[in-house]
């Protein structure tokens, strides 16, 4: 019998998929196109059984995508039975363990393996990798743009990320030169592009709702009679009652420092319309009317509110920090003195701890019961005694988290330098607002 694999040009729509059959198979439209312009460039792998079908043991998705694409025919490359593919298995599984693949060799390898219907769960059996590990590898691979960033050299969470913001130009050049030329701030950068991201989605869900109910957005409103459109709760109407928001003749968009935005009702042409301000602006008590904010105030308010913003993406990215860090199987290094000089410095990080957020720093389940006192941490605790340095490592870390307000970064206090160094001590790299209380501090001695 002929071992040796013969290569044939046959119809896709007439090979059968009998692994692997996702319906979810990732044909992008550019995967389609792509097909229906070039071809299928790689041979798909299969085997003919006794009765002439020919079963897919490697390619489902370049097969279905030449179903969609219209190929009359596709490279197929047919090998002697499935005990040639688990030789393939085998071949791929060697290579991986190699250990100068880099992470590019390696999700190729995790690609193939999945294409003839290996699970990422015995993926990471066969390799001794985690399960995450490989699923990342394999979310990566199955995009254009993380396949393309794997191929560049990027590693699979750098891919990642950039196939999260593939349809992003702008986006992708901020992330490709942070990677290029400060990869430590990368996941600062990634939070804060997030949050842009669903802040401009959400202000387009807001003017969508307020253009169906036919209201007129303004871009800027005041308290103050200096404004030509002021707020409704800056108003009275003509006869000293306060106005309301029946008032109101158009809205603004309202945006705080974490990004969320309100319909805020507004008189427009107020002075035409009988409206008088509650408000005189005036300056040190003086009677002396106070004009609108010079450009050194604007900039100002403009430098706080870009701070105030910073210092809430990174509360995110600090906290998925101390998250990752108690996945490991040993506590960090130095935790013991940490923890006790925190209690003994600041006790009011034990005694003060979000127990929800310790409860997600060490993964254990929150649920959903907000009642009074509630402590999910408390009852993680109670179920068993494993890792309890872990929860007190949490208790600690949710303790200061609970301190950290959006502008702790103008009184940089001790007890935030304490708990920000120990966590770069960790391998934590801080943003540009945090550095601004780590440098106050770094000279000095507690």
């Amino acid at each position: 019998m002929n071992t040796t694999p013969v290569l044939e040009m046959i119809d896709p729509a007439t090979l059968t998929i009998d692994i692997n059959v996702r319906k979810d198979a990732a044909l992008s439209a550019n995967f389609v196109a792509s097909i229906k312009e070039l071809g299928v460039l790689e041979p798909v792998i299969a085997h003919r059984k006794d009765d002439g079908t020919v079963h897919v043991l490697m390619g489902q998705r370049r097969t279905l995508g030449a179903i969609e694409a219209g190929r009359e025919t596709i490279p197929v490359m047919i090998v002697a039975s499935p005990e040639e593919a688990d030789r393939l298995i085998t071949q791929v599984v060697e290579n991986i363990q190699r250990t100068e693949l880099t992470e590019a060799d390696e999700a190729e390898a995790y690609h193939q393996l999945s294409l003839i219907g290996v699970s990422a769960a015995a993926i990471a059996k066969k390799t001794g990798r985690t399960k995450t590990t490989v699923e990342s590898a394999l979310k990566a691979k199955a995009t254009i743009a993380g396949a393309q960033a794997l191929h560049n050299g990027y590693t699979v969470e750098q891919a990642l990320i950039l196939a999260e913001f593939e349809s992003d130009e702008d986006a992708t050049a901020e992330l490709e030169s942070v990677i290029k030329d400060d990869p430590d701030y990368l996941d600062h950068m990634t939070q804060k592009l997030r949050d842009e991201r669903d802040s401009r989605e959400q202000l387009a869900a807001l003017k969508a709702v307020l253009e169906a109910e036919g209201k007129t957005v303004v871009e800027d409103a005041g308290h103050y009679g200096d404004h030509e459109t002021l707020r409704v709760d800056a108003l009275k109407r003509a006869d000293g009652e306060p106005a309301t928001d029946q008032d109101a003749n158009a809205v603004l968009i309202s945006t705080d420092y974490r990004r969320q935005h309100t319909a805020v009702p507004v008189v427009t042409g107020w002075k035409e319309l009988g409206f008088v301000p509650k408000y005189e602006r005036y300056d040190g008590g003086t009677g002396a009317q106070k004009g609108p904010m010079t450009e050194e105030q604007k900039a100002e308010r403009k430098t706080l509110i870009a701070n105030n913003r910073e210092m809430e993406t990174a509360t995110k990215v600090r906290r998925d920090f101390v998250k990752t860090l108690l996945t490991r199987k040993a506590a960090p290094k130095g935790w013991q003195y940490f923890t006790v000089h925190a209690i003994t410095h600041h006790p009011e990080t034990a005694s003060g701890y979000d127990g929800k957020v310790a409860a997600e720093m060490i993964g254990a389940k929150t649920g959903e019961d907000e009642k009074w006192g509630w402590n999910p941490l408390r009852d993680h605790t109670a179920a068993t005694t494993a890792r309890s340095e872990f929860s007190l490592i949490a208790v600690v870390c949710a303790g200061y988290e609970k301190t950290i307000q959006k502008d702790s970064w103008r009184s940089a206090e001790k007890r935030h330098f304490h708990y920000l160094n120990q966590l770069t001590i960790w391998g934590y790299t801080a943003s540009d607002v945090e550095r601004v209380i780590l440098d106050k501090h770094t000279a000095e001695t507690d």
